[in-house]
């Protein structure tokens, strides 16, 4: 299994950007992804969720820091999750991960398949 995170870089306050994770290995559209962050000197903070399998298949989820100006996604075409970033504030620099596993999208700490993370840095 492998998940490969990109679209990181050096944005202004107030600007945007989008992350892609493309996955291979396993069978994309049945599992739960998330993405989490990691900031120098704090743990990982759960970011955002997006649901696979039957029933709640593409429903989101969102942490409150960032509802309302991120947005999670998925290409089942192309097996990738995406991360629209918008209206981007210092506090949202960090690492970020895309994530995935067997449990539901909130038991995040025990997904067992995580990419490299790319970097984003908010900053004027």
């Amino acid at each position: 299994v492998q998940l490969v995170e990109s679209g990181g870089g050096l944005v202004q306050p107030g600007g945007s950007l989008t992350l892609s994770c493309v996955v291979s290995g396993l069978t994309f559209g049945i599992y739960d992804m998330v993405w989490i962050r990691e900031a120098p000197g704090k743990g990982p903070e759960w970011v955002s969720g997006i649901k696979g399998g039957a029933g709640t298949t593409g429903s989101t989820y969102y942490a409150d820091s960032v509802k309302g100006r991120f947005t999670i996604s998925r290409d089942y075409s192309m097996n990738t999750l995406f991360l629209q970033m918008n209206n981007l504030k210092p506090e949202d620099s960090a690492k970020y991960h895309c994530a995935t596993g067997q449990q539901d999208y909130y038991r995040w700490g025990e997904y067992d398949y995580w990419g490299q993370g790319t970097q984003v840095t908010v900053s004027s």
